[in-house]
């Protein structure tokens, strides 16, 4: 009997849970063909990349910017560089544009051209800069 006792105390994981007799089990539905694997590397996707918030694709576009994908990933991973930091709202400076940005939402509100052009630029609302060599 105590040899028994300590074989079930020395197992370290939970015991299965046997079902219950009188329960019914639900119906195993088909698959689609669309795994929580997939759901997950596709979340892990999205939430990498960066985004454009529709003000920012209209400034864009005003001012005939395009950004490439290369451009993507190097402020993709200035915002990453900013989130480590606990930023929350960051002006990320990259090549001639200023873009202000929501850290985490990984999404550029509004691009602002032509910096140092005489003009003063007066950025409010951010806790952080990141300068995109």
């Amino acid at each position: 009997m105590n040899s028994e006792i300590n074989l079930l105390t020395t197992v370290g994981a939970p015991l299965p849970i046997a079902p219950s007799k009188t329960a019914k089990q639900a119906p195993v539905k088909q698959s689609s063909g669309y795994s929580f694997q997939d759901a997950v590397r596709k979340e892990i996707v999205e939430n990498r990349e960066v985004k454009l918030s529709a003000h920012a694709e209209k400034r864009l576009r005003e001012r005939n910017i395009t950004l490439a994908p290369k451009d993507l990933e190097k402020i993709n991973t200035a915002l990453g560089q900013a989130a480590s930091k606990g930023a929350k709202e960051s002006l990320i400076i990259y090549e001639g544009l200023a873009l202000i940005t929501n850290v985490r939402n990984k999404t550029i509100v509004t691009a602002i051209d032509n910096l140092g052009g005489g003009a003063s630029q007066v950025f409010t609302n951010i806790d952080s800069a990141v300068i995109v060599g």
